[in-house]
């Protein structure tokens, strides 16, 4: 997701006997940061003012809090942030303790989405530590009666030139008296200590032992659990059901109609599964009771059949390929695909008349808030929300309807209530990524360069972000994303979008619209290199814009060069062009390479190596990614975020789906919707170029590039060409040969 940086750093000094404040607030408003000069009086007045106050803290114990407004779902943020303020502020590593904000009036947007999380605080981070650091430094400086430039600050300590040290803690009190500095002075580059180290997980002991709080490990005084029959149609409701029959279940205690269906409420989850299997409720399924994957394959085709909107026209592209010596057509299908974190949908509430308050896993902490709000209707002050680890997330806890869910329910009862989603009721309610059909043509000239090309897409709706509207120049702008915004410079190129009202619920997934899209780009670019006779690497790096070559008022340019050194890193990294290793019991290999630039700041090449057996069967042996994000701040992070994407992506080039009948998901479980385990994982190799532009996101953009690569391999290795996912064994024995 791409979203509108509007954080802003303050700063402000809180005096007392063993603390020094900065405040870290997060406003509505403006693209930048700014930094406040206050005194020790203003701060605390300011502190009194939001609640709660968004803080670094330093205690007489020189132990430093740092509180954080983006969640932390596995990605490792809070590790990157922490290791931030530490390199800034000169802190010892071991002391640094995270808390997590509440969203309200002081931090109004901690929406944690599109890999933004170290891009929005890198800057106000680094302020923040830089400003606490040359007060810890002045602080100690007027105690030794010496110049501040002759000291320096080290692992928690102020450190004089001709010996002596004193800890943060013995200087907090000193240091909050001090006006906070407009400018500090931020470290260099060269001069970094942890920033581009490896470092683990900062919660990493704790999610170990089990101590970290998930939000289904919500305890509140009172608390009992539900969980909900919905119609296995969408846009169903129920008619009847036998309310009785769940009641008479032990333990069972409410059984409440809200709007998402019928909730049973119990001392405990088993119990409430029990009483919804009792209820034997009578559907009425609605108008799309008879819908399946077809129809939606049906209205996709027909979208592209009929005139979408052109999001990109450079030259006359259909007069070129009408010229061309050539032409070349391919169409390639993307499934529906779920979200399935291994912790399922799960929300705690209470409501009471002085307010609300909310216990869950959410990445979007602020607009549920302010929805909760205006169901209750009450002020978004009176909604407080406690945001815990989220066991995945993906883009499914940007929506946020399973808070809602909770919130009904709570309002109804008299005591707190934790609504939780079972595995099933995840995979058939959820927000899915959407089915994608691609349409591309190019042409080539009599010397086998593409000359023009067509990339025509259609999709549906991303529902969660509100009702469809055709005439929204907002849904076009850019859309899809990987083809306005495709790094080749055709000579003459067109690309037309058709999105369409979704029919089921639909959603962020990570990295949202660029796998369908890059899959049939990328796949369609090898296909050309094919038809050309050239390598499918040369042909990329010839095609790939250079600066200046593509001038558009609504696209920034690429960086060419960027992309084409990732690209020529992870060839050689991969031995591209080299002899793959011996096969081995008939089975063939083959490599395949497909690239993107991810909104134009991070680029990502990767090189898939594969064996295809004789049944179909395909083995993904090796993968081999290089990346330019940026600044690394931790390179640890960063191999396990690039290893956590090329899984995913696998997963869904190999496995995942969901699929429609009689209006109804089919799958329920990781049996029918798989993911790639830990048997089946190839090596994943990560390759970083050095970089001194500022960090660039990398949870999502690894994903786009794995489905092309490996079905780029498949080819190499069957001369097949895959133009559907997932890969199946008998789309290799009947798909098309080139």
């Amino acid at each position: 997701m791409t979203a509108t940086r509007r954080d802003f750093l303050k700063l402000g000094a809180m005096g007392g006997a063993a603390a020094l404040v900065l405040q870290f607030r997060a406003t509505a408003t403006g693209e930048g940061g700014e930094v406040v000069k206050t005194t020790a009086a203003a701060a605390t007045a300011a502190a009194a003012a939001f609640s709660p106050s968004p803080w670094i803290s330093i205690d007489a114990a020189g132990k430093v809090t740092l509180t954080v407004a983006k969640s932390e779902m596995g990605q490792g943020a809070h590790t990157s942030l922490a290791m931030i303020l530490a390199e800034e502020l000169g802190a010892d590593w071991s002391t640094i303790e995270i808390r997590h904000a509440s969203p309200g009036a002081t931090f109004p947007d901690m929406r944690t989405s599109g890999s933004s999380s170290v891009i929005d605080s890198w800057d106000p981070l680094r302020q923040a530590g830089a400003a606490a650091r040359e007060m810890l430094r002045a602080a100690a400086a007027a105690r030794w009666g010496v110049p501040a430039a002759s000291c320096r600050v080290e692992r928690g300590r102020v450190l004089r030139e001709r010996g002596g040290a004193i800890g943060f803690g013995e200087l907090a009190a000193a240091a909050a008296a001090l006006p906070v500095p407009k400018d500090p002075p931020l470290k260099a580059a060269k001069d970094y200590t942890l920033v581009g180290t490896r470092v683990p997980r900062i919660d990493g002991p704790r999610i170990v032992r089990g101590a970290a709080i998930y939000g289904l490990d919500a305890r509140v005084p009172g608390l009992r659990r539900a969980v909900v029959a919905r119609c296995p149609v969408f846009g169903g409701k129920a008619r009847r059901w036998d309310a009785a029959a769940a009641m008479a279940i032990p333990g069972v205690l409410e059984v409440v109609a809200i709007p998402t269906g019928i909730a049973v409420v119990a001392a405990d989850t088993w119990t409430a599964m029990k009483g919804r299997d009792a209820l034997r409720v009578e559907w009425d399924e609605g108008p799309r009771a008879h819908d399946s994957t077809d129809t939606y394959r049906r209205r996709l085709a027909a979208a592209l059949d009929a005139a979408g909107r052109t999001t990109r026209a450079d030259g006359d592209a259909e007069a070129a390929l009408a010229g061309a010596a050539r032409r070349l057509h391919a169409e390639y299908h993307y499934p529906f695909q779920a979200h399935a974190p291994v912790e399922p949908m799960n929300c705690a509430a209470r409501v009471r008349p002085d307010g609300c308050e909310i216990w869950v896993g959410t990445q979007a902490p602020n607009e549920a808030q302010r929805d909760v709000a205006k169901l209750l209707g009450i002020a978004p002050a009176a909604v407080r929300i406690h945001v815990a680890l989220l066991g995945g997330g993906f883009g499914r806890r940007l929506a946020y309807d399973y808070v809602i869910e909770a919130v009904e329910l709570a309002r109804r009862v008299a005591f707190p209530v934790q609504v939780v989603w079972t595995r099933q009721d995840d995979m058939r309610h959820g927000t899915f990524q959407p089915a994608a059909l691609q349409r591309l043509s190019a042409g080539l000239d009599a010397a086998g360069k593409p000359v023009a090309c067509i990339h025509r897409a259609a999709t549906f709706h991303l529902s969660m972000f509100g009702a469809f509207k055709a005439d929204d120049p907002d849904l076009y702008d850019g859309s899809p994303w990987g083809g306005p915004d495709t790094p080749y410079a055709f000579p003459a190129l067109r690309v037309d979008y058709a999105p369409l009202a979704a029919p089921v619920p639909t959603g962020a997934w990570r990295s949202v619209e660029y796998p369908a899209t890059v899959f049939a780009r990328e796949s369609f670019v090898d296909e050309l290199a094919h038809a050309a006779g050239r390598d499918p690497l040369a042909l990329r790096l010839d095609l790939i814009a250079s600066p200046g070559t593509v001038k558009r008022r609504t696209l920034e340019l690429h960086n060419g060069d960027r992309l084409r050194r990732v690209l020529r890193l992870a060839a050689d990294r991969a031995g591209w062009g080299g002899p793959l290793p011996p096969a081995g019991d008939g089975r063939r290999r083959g490599r395949g390479i497909a690239c993107n630039a991810y909104h134009r700041q991070t680029m990502v090449a990767q090189v898939a190596e594969v064996s295809v057996g004789g049944d179909g069967d395909v083995r993904v042996h090796r993968v081999v990614c290089a990346i330019d994000c940026g600044q690394v701040v931790n390179l640890s992070g960063l191999e396990g975020q690039v290893e956590s994407a090329v899984l995913w992506g696998l997963s869904a080039t190999l496995y995942g789906r969901i699929t429609f009948a009689g209006g109804r998901v089919e799958q329920s479980t990781y049996a029918d919707f798989p993911v790639m385990r830990m048997c089946d994982a190839p090596r994943v190799e990560t390759w970083t170029v050095a970089s001194d532009l500022p960090p660039f996101g990398v949870g999502e953009q690894p994903v786009p590039p794995v489905y092309a690569a490996v079905a780029n391999a498949v080819f190499a290795a069957t001369g097949k060409r895959i133009r559907e996912l997932p890969i199946t064994a008998e789309a290799l024995r009947e798909g098309p040969r080139a």
